[in-house]
């Protein structure tokens, strides 16, 4: 017998509807890349979003076709998100951090049909204008521009676009396994691979991600999304504050830390969410102006590794709260969140700090899981101490890469992170190294993870990164590679010494080496591979 209720699929269009209807005045403040500022509202960004709509139903575009973007988190970017997804196409979201040759790669992989894009980029849109030749329209976001029109004559402008258009629209009725958006992986080895989501894996995922023992939002809100709205969808923060009615701040190109000092004070942020590098500049910038952060009570940080160091600031000098959270293009991106548990208020500081420093718990929606690879992936038990690879399934996990036309799973139907991690009694999760950043010193694993987090955790460094070194004895040994907070003299061997009592010895770093400057990727990851080819020998000589 089935149950007797209203079945409505799951759509990204009830979302925007909903946030009209309910939360219409709620505000949507965006920096644009004139460094002006628009105040706009969810009733508006609905609006418009029609309006765009009926100008795309007058194109040839079939369902599903491929519409992308490359832009800045702004109230335009926002509002062709929902028009693109609403009408039934699939938003591809392009990072435009990468290669021009990945760049290329992955429009011509999707097949996009348009592109629009940020006038911030029209330099990168003449170049490889001809080497995308399934786009047939491109729409610069903004209005009227003699300069963007010079270099491309046919380019149509977005405001024109909007402006000519009724915003009564009736959003088609979809099948909620309809493909809504896409995003490729960073790509820091081979070409990057395309993950297809749906509206319905979007709008469980939004649930997932808004809920209090996930990153809590609600109406009360005023969420500053630093992450860019082309990483895995801003971690899909556009859909849960349209579900939930908060207030959007959209900082655009300027992600500096005293541009995003000036945002949180200037309109009272109570929530914002990035990686580490990010959360760096924007300590050091509030250290300088000697800002308190009033309003903020939380931010969210995933991506990475938090460095200890960060959360312990945030916490004690700016009475801020840090949600360490993990998650993955594959993913959706939320996997876990750490919110601790009613039995966790009565633990010591120290131990309450070490948990926090975990990347969480798995939200309703998502299990995982460690596994042996050794031993046929024999699923390892959760104590806290058995550390494997990390497998995920659920609603919002990819199934298979976009064009592979194979599975990307186990035979047993998980998706394999490619994080080595331990998970304890609780479900909280520890991701002690990706696979490939793991150093095998003599037969024995150490975490460059854990390396960083202390190296970090010294108040005169600034950034630092652990990577396997050959050794002609050990195989393979830790190498720290870092940058000094300025004016500061620390030597080598003040780094190792700091190591002693934090770590076993043999773990400490051989070398230590200062550089000016670490590679950062497109997401604000640190890339080790370029690491490991330029220091990877140092220990081979004299």
């Amino acid at each position: 017998m089935f149950g007797q209720m209203m079945h409505r699929p799951l759509m990204i269009s009830s979302l925007i509807d909903h946030a009209a209807q309910y939360h219409g005045d709620t505000q949507i403040i965006s920096k644009e890349v004139s460094g002006e500022f628009t105040t706009t509202s969810w009733g508006k960004v609905a609006q418009n979003s029609k309006r765009l709509a009926n100008a795309l139903s007058r194109y040839n575009l079939q369902l599903g076709d491929r519409l992308a973007t490359i832009a800045w988190n702004n109230y335009r970017h926002l509002e062709t998100w929902y028009a693109v997804s609403c009408s039934g196409y699939v938003c591809h979201t392009i990072n435009p951090r990468l290669f021009p040759e990945q760049l290329v790669f992955i429009i011509n992989d999707a097949k996009d049909k348009a592109l629009f894009f940020d006038v911030t980029f029209l330099p990168l849109i003449v170049a490889i204008k001809d080497k995308v030749p399934t786009v047939e329209k491109f729409i610069c976001l903004s209005g009227k521009d003699e300069k963007v029109l010079a270099a491309l004559p046919d380019v149509l402008f977005y405001d024109d676009l909007v402006a000519s258009e009724s915003d009564q629209f009736e959003w088609p009725e979809l099948d909620e396994n309809t493909a809504s958006s896409l995003c490729y992986t960073s790509g820091t080895t081979g070409n990057p691979k395309g993950v297809l989501y749906s509206h319905r894996s979007t709008m469980l995922h939004a649930f997932g991600i808004a809920v209090p023992d996930s990153l809590n939002l609600s109406a009360k809100d005023v969420v500053l999304p630093v992450v860019p709205m082309f990483h895995v969808n801003a971690w899909g923060i556009p859909y849960a504050t349209a579900m939930t009615g908060s207030s959007l701040v959209l900082p655009g190109p300027n992600l500096d830390g005293d541009s995003l000092v000036s945002l949180i004070d200037d309109y009272k942020v109570t929530v914002a969410l990035g990686v580490p590098t990010i959360w760096q500049g924007l300590l050091a910038a509030a250290a300088k102006r000697d800002t308190t952060l009033e309003s903020m009570n939380r931010n969210v940080v995933g991506g990475a590794a938090c460095p200890p160091a960060i959360l312990k600031t945030f916490k004690d000098k700016y009475h801020c709260e840090t949600i360490h959270a993990w998650g993955m293009t594959e993913t959706s991106p939320l996997g876990t969140a750490n919110q601790t548990k009613a039995k966790h208020a009565d633990l010591p500081e120290v131990e309450l700090e070490k948990l926090r420093l975990s990347q969480g718990r798995p939200v309703f929606g998502v299990e995982i899981r460690v596994v042996d690879p050794d031993a046929n992936n024999q699923v390892l038990p959760n104590d806290g101490h058995s550390q494997g690879n990390l497998h995920i399934r659920g609603h919002w996990i990819v199934s298979e890469y976009f064009n592979k036309g194979e599975s990307a799973l186990t035979e047993d139907g998980w998706f394999d992170t490619g994080d080595v991690a331990t998970i304890d009694p609780d479900g909280f999760l520890v991701i002690r190294d990706r696979s490939k950043d793991l150093i095998k010193s003599g037969g024995e694993w150490i975490s460059s993870v854990e390396l960083e987090g202390i190296a970090m955790s010294h108040p005169e460094i600034r950034m630092a990164a652990a990577i396997a070194a050959k050794h002609p004895k050990w195989d393979e040994r830790p190498v720290l590679v870092a940058i000094k907070e300025e004016g500061s003299n620390i030597d080598e061997e003040a780094i190792k010494a700091y190591y002693q009592g934090k770590i076993a010895d043999w773990q400490i770093p051989d070398r230590v080496i200062f550089v000016d400057a670490i590679p950062i990727n497109g997401t604000g990851k640190m890339v080790k591979s370029e690491l490991r080819d330029q220091f990877g020998d140092v220990l081979l000589t004299a």
